[in-house]
């Protein structure tokens, strides 16, 4: 029995004779993307609040969670290379910090989470190609009104979408803190070069007029960080169309004399149960590999039982 439309997801030889046109769609294309392992390493945090008092006496401290709230780019092009340009990434990651350290009963306690923040720079060559045009859109027309002092429609709706320069899209998942510790900084030729060293690793050269002085302490982190960095730009492509994407199912609404019937269409998560093993953790392709390899071993051996058989019969 055939299909009546074709919908969304997998299609198959029949569906292609259902092609109906020719469509011009407006999409930002990718010109140019790259991926990124990034370790940030001894990462001074800047905590929102003064911790110093806790910092003093704090033992040791951990990270509750860390995640990416902002990244800023800007791009810069590259002299006597048409159409490329380097991508200056900013990162912003904040952190959740707990400081543990013992109290006047020589307990061990841990201080709630002080919110802290991470920023890292980073910098990356790709191609964006060339532009001379700019792209205005309307937004929101609905909500806008023409000033009246307004000329040649300003301030009417429209505004720039892209101008010459390609879009800078980032891809970020959540960071990893791979490391978290108390150290004191000391400073080296002007505040933007520092040195870290432990609590124990302070020199002779700290005293100063008879008196030991010690750099301040501070919680330093490193983080593992994987990133996809993407140049695209508006462009108009003509793509095979089938029809519209109209709704084929109703939408399911949960109420209460329905709850359970909603709740039986849920799968048991035997998954949440029984941890995944080694084995699974591995890449679909080395799966495939090892059943093809099965499969190659098992045809071997039925033609060998083939031959056999043969042999038998003569």
């Amino acid at each position: 029995m055939s299909k009546e439309r074709v919908v969304a997801g997998l299609i198959d030889g029949e569906d292609i004779c259902r092609l109906k046109e020719a469509v011009c769609v407006q999409v930002e294309k990718v010109y140019d993307h790259c991926r990124e392992k990034d370790c940030i390493e001894d990462a001074e945090v800047d905590f929102c609040e003064d911790v110093q008092c806790i910092l003093d006496k704090a033992i040791k401290v951990r990270v509750k969670d860390a995640e990416v709230v902002k990244v800023l780019a800007d791009l810069d092009d590259v002299p006597f290379r048409r159409g490329f340009f380097t991508v200056n990434v900013r990162y912003k990651i904040k952190l959740r910090v707990e400081f543990c350290f013992r109290d006047q009963f020589g307990n061990l306690v841990t201080s709630e989470p002080k919110v802290g923040f991470v920023w890292f720079n980073k910098t990356v060559f790709l191609f964006g190609s060339e532009g001379q045009v700019k792209i205005f859109s309307t937004t929101e027309p609905e909500l806008k009104v023409c000033s009246p002092n307004a000329s040649d429609g300003d301030d009417c709706g429209v505004t720039l979408q892209q101008d010459n320069l390609p879009i800078v899209k980032v891809e970020v998942a959540e960071p990893l803190v791979l490391n978290a510790q108390i150290k004191r900084i000391r400073c080296h030729k002007g505040k933007e070069n520092y040195s870290y060293e432990d609590n124990d690793g302070l020199g002779d050269d700290n005293a100063v007029a008879g008196r030991r002085f010690f750099p301040p302490m501070s919680v330093v982190v490193t983080i593992g960080l994987f990133s996809i960095i993407k140049l695209t730009r508006m462009v108009q492509l003509l793509i095979p169309a089938f029809d519209f994407c109209i709704p084929t199912r109703e939408c399911v609404s949960a109420r209460e004399e329905n709850a359970c019937d909603l709740f039986d269409t849920i799968d048991f998560p035997f998954d949440q149960f029984f941890p995944p093993q080694i084995f699974d953790f591995e890449g679909i392709e080395e799966k495939r590999d090892r059943k093809g390899k099965k499969d190659e071993r098992e045809e071997r051996i039925e033609m060998a039982d083939d031959g056999d058989d043969r042999r038998r019969r003569r």
